[in-house]
């Protein structure tokens, strides 16, 4: 059985990604309904998280890319993660002002989504988005985090191409490897490389890049940018480039993706769980004597916690 609104997501109508990707946002059973439809459509974009510590430039540098690619005549989907806001639950950067140049371009689509609260610097609906982006038939979709230091890792399981944004003079090449992206990280962005302190910041991030290869097939790349005024980037893009071309002739882009599904799979997983072991224990009589027992410090919520389990189970 067809859905109108998928269907019209596949036929490229904007406005209806939009409508998908916000009711997915919202756990809404439209949203759901459409991307059972459109999951059959995807698997063959390049999938690119860019990741970071805050202040590295990442949504200037995602902007250059942005009109880098378009002149290579690609489409690029942008989801772009932001704090929540604790008053409205929405992003607080809203839609990116510094991408705004490339609304009125039907070959890009840019969403904000916020992160309500989720761990890892990524939003709860970012992987259903690139789903639908990917069925619609943008050729590349890059993710920019957050940018919350050792959070940083979730993007790793949904990026098949993983970019990590550093800057010199404050030590945030080390920090990128405290929060465990760099063994993962295919390639290394050192940007804003014309302020002090950036040959040093090369030459070790070049050393522990070097110490770091072991065995592997695809060689990390470091490559120096200055994103506000578009130097680098060109160079950037041929990186990206050649680790697509790697991973598709080589069985890791098969591999990335059922790593990627795999992950997609079990989130699923724990989020329906959790839902029904929590709906099934509020509505156990077991609920309020364990309540009253922790409260009384009678027991500790983790020996509470394992007999409303017990209790679920039985």
């Amino acid at each position: 059985m067809g859905n109108a609104l998928a269907d019209k997501v596949l036929a490229g109508h904007v406005p209806s990604a939009a409508r998908v990707i916000r009711r997915l946002e919202d756990g809404d059973a439209e949203g759901r309904d459409a991307l059972t439809a459109l999951y059959p459509h995807s698997g063959k974009a390049q999938i690119i998280g860019v990741t970071g510590p805050p202040g590295a430039g990442k949504s200037t540098l995602v902007d250059r890319l942005i009109t880098a690619f378009r002149k290579r005549d690609k489409r690029v989907g942008v989801i772009a993660i932001d704090p929540t806001s604790p008053f409205s639950g929405g992003a607080i950067l809203g839609d990116r002002v510094r991408m705004q140049s490339h609304a009125a371009d039907s070959g890009v689509f840019i969403r904000s989504m916020a992160t309500r609260g989720q761990l890892g610097g990524l939003a709860r609906a970012a992987d259903d988005a690139t789903v639908v982006l990917d069925a619609m038939g943008f050729d590349l979709i890059l993710i920019e985090t957050v940018g919350v230091g050792q959070d940083e890792v979730d993007v790793i399981k949904l990026a098949h191409t993983t970019v990590v944004v550093c800057l010199p003079g404050t030590g945030d090449e080390v920090q990128a490897i405290k929060a465990g992206v760099m063994e993962a990280a295919d390639l290394f962005v050192l940007n804003k490389a014309d302020l002090p302190g950036a040959d040093e910041a090369e030459s070790h991030l070049a050393t522990l890049l070097h110490l770091e290869m072991n065995d592997r097939e695809w060689e990390r790349r470091l490559v120096r940018t200055v994103a506000e005024k578009g130097e680098g980037v060109a160079e950037l893009c041929d990186a990206v480039v050649a680790h697509d071309v790697y991973l598709r002739t080589s069985d890791a882009f098969t591999s990335r993706s059922a790593a990627r599904a795999r992950h997609s799979l079990f989130e699923r997983l724990r989020e329906l769980a959790l839902e029904r072991a929590i709906d099934g224990i509020e509505r156990s009589e077991e609920l309020q004597h364990v309540l009253g027992a922790v409260t009384r410090r009678e027991t500790d919520p983790y020996v509470g916690a394992a007999r409303l389990w017990q209790a679920l189970k039985n």
